[in-house]
């Protein structure tokens, strides 16, 4: 592609509301523009960015055996309220009406859709297991749109349901997909991490999502680099070294803590190790107050809690509620003394000789311990977030913590939608049963974004080779005035298509310093400058997007250095 035939349009600076450097770069390289909030039109540049990462996302859902259709973006209301999510949705959901006044959403996944095709379609075992996918925008309305389309209202996903006749054959997709995901990223170039993470609104008995490790995602991802342990923080589980509580020391005491709330303040006001203190958390569930203990350097996980059956609706308790059933306020609640049903975190139930609030405001307990100043909890759970350094749940090594953007997310639905929408077959003894179901989701256009955080630099975009706009960039220098110059730069882009190597001439008339600064901003891997001096010398320049310096090249050999750099026979 010649320049003048295509369109580029880059900015010096990013907009004031970009926030993130995806966005910044995304904006400034031309790749997007906004339309509105959380809208974005994909120009010709980012658009081929797009189809590139489509091309492997298709490639790799083909090679699995999943079958392409495409399903679509308007939705009946009445799919939706069979399954019972029209209300349950939320605010996401965009509704809609039509001229007879019938209710539509912009469809924010297709889970409804497809299981509505299973069910009119499949009627026997024999026909199963099948895979479909399909490439299709879908809209959720955020409440705030923010960070270009890496958290956009309308996006670009893969999605894929998969139907079975038991869930032994679930369980062989689940991993055939997996496997497919890893493929897929790593064909990305992307440095990535799958890990076990809660289904969420979609549902199902379980799940695995893909993140791109950047340090500006959104989630915490916990894993273990000496084994293949990972997992959403959400999720994640740790082994404190064994402990075996020593016998009481000291008689429980109440002792002054004037202005001391917090766990930190406390120990650091009586001299003591944090995690020697109990912090003491009031919560209501169905009318009921209730007290979560956990280490004072511990933090709690809401979604660990909201698993407990008795808790699944809790709320953090207010302080009037507090005052009428302790006696106190939040900073000196303790489990000393109350009548009130305590849950402890399971690290809680190895101390001893801890400190915790006296249900008295200004004061605290010591020396507390479970068996003689109060009884042993009978609610015992892993209620909090696990921390670096701690030793992974399959014991092979020490945790580590980062931060992850999710882009991929595979789910076992098991029965959940065709349970309630009547999906179901024949098997083999003529007997009616629901259909297994699996779902695979793929952010494509968030792929984008998410790849420009972790491959930038102050020139602009890296981007993986796999899904640059373009392969290669040819800059020659005064085309415009050496006819020399202008045949050989012609001569080459001509031989680079018959290579079948996707190439961009920049034949503007502009200085070289505009066309260098565009090249490095939209982040072609491989550039090849032409020059009346290289020329002299039957030679070119070449240079990777990474580095630090050119190097000259025979003006006969490029053709051959450039395929050995893109792996091309």
């Amino acid at each position: 592609m010649r320049v003048s035939q295509f369109f580029i349009s880059t900015l010096k600076e990013a907009p004031a509301e970009a926030e993130l450097i995806s966005h910044k770069l995304m904006l400034r390289a031309g790749l997007i523009k906004r339309l509105g909030s959380g809208l974005y039109t994909w120009m010709p540049i980012g658009l081929k960015v797009l189809r590139k990462i489509e091309s492997i996302v298709r490639e790799e859902m083909n090679r699995s055996g999943a079958i392409e259709l495409l399903m679509p973006a308007i939705q009946p209301a009445e799919l939706w309220q069979e399954s019972g999510r029209w209300d349950v949705f939320g605010p996401q959901m965009l509704k809609i009406k039509d001229r007879h006044d019938h209710d539509f959403c912009f469809g924010p996944t297709h889970e409804e859709i497809i299981t509505d095709i299973a069910r009119r379609e499949i009627s026997s075992y024999r026909q199963l297991p099948l895979n479909f996918y399909q490439i299709q925008t879908k809209f959720r309305d955020e409440i705030r749109p923010r960070f270009g389309v890496m958290r956009a209202r309308e996006f670009l996903m893969k999605d894929a349901y998969s139907f079975h006749a038991n869930p032994t054959s679930l369980d062989d997709t689940y991993q055939l997909m997996h496997e497919t995901y890893n493929r897929i990223f790593t064909r990305l170039g992307l440095n990535f991490r799958s890990v076990s993470a809660d289904p969420g609104a979609i549902g199902g008995s379980g799940s695995h999502e893909f993140h791109v490790l950047a340090e500006s995602g959104e989630d915490i991802i916990v894993f273990c680099p000496d084994s293949d342990y990972a997992a959403n923080i959400e999720l994640a589980t740790s082994r404190l070294p064994d402990a075996t509580p020593d016998d009481p020391v000291g008689e429980l005491k109440k002792i002054s803590t004037p202005n001391q709330k917090t766990c930190t303040e406390v120990a650091d006001f009586l001299d003591i190790p944090i995690h020697k203190t109990v912090k003491t958390l009031a919560v209501s569930a169905n009318d009921t107050l209730y007290l979560i203990l956990l280490r004072g350097d511990h933090q709690l996980n809401e979604l660990k809690v909201r698993k407990i059956p008795f808790l699944t609706g809790y709320e953090m308790a207010d302080e009037t509620t507090i005052l009428n059933e302790t006696g106190t306020i939040p900073g000196y609640i303790g489990p000393v003394g109350l009548k009130t049903t305590v849950i402890a975190d399971t690290a809680v139930m190895d101390m001893n000789n801890f400190i915790c609030g006296a249900n008295e405001e200004g004061f605290h307990f010591i020396n507390v311990n479970f068996g003689r100043d109060l009884e042993q909890p009978r609610h015992v759970f892993d209620i909090r977030n696990v921390a670096a350094g701690e030793l992974s749940p399959d014991g092979k090594g020490i945790l580590e913590i980062c931060r992850g953007i999710e882009v991929g997310h595979i789910f076992k639905l098991r029965t959940k939608y065709s349970e309630m929408m009547k999906a179901q077959y024949l098997n083999e003894h003529g007997q009616t049963q629901n259909l297994e179901m699996g779902c695979y989701g793929i952010g494509i256009s968030r792929i984008v974004a998410a790849a420009i955080e972790q491959n930038n630099d102050d020139q602009g975009i890296i981007f993986p080779e796999s899904m640059a706009p373009f392969q290669l960039a040819i800059i020659p220098i005064g085309m415009h005035k050496s006819e020399q110059v202008r045949f050989e730069a012609e001569k080459l882009y001509t031989q680079f298509l018959c290579s079948s190597i996707d190439v961009l001439l920049d034949n503007r008339n502009e200085r070289p310093g505009v066309m260098f600064a565009d090249m490095e901003l939209i982040g072609i891997p491989h550039r090849i400058v032409v020059s009346e001096r290289s020329l002299k010398q039957a030679c070119v320049e070449y240079k990777g997007r990474t580095d630090q310096e050119a190097q000259t090249v025979a003006l006969d050999e490029i053709n051959t250095f450039i395929k050995a750099k893109l792996c091309i026979n």
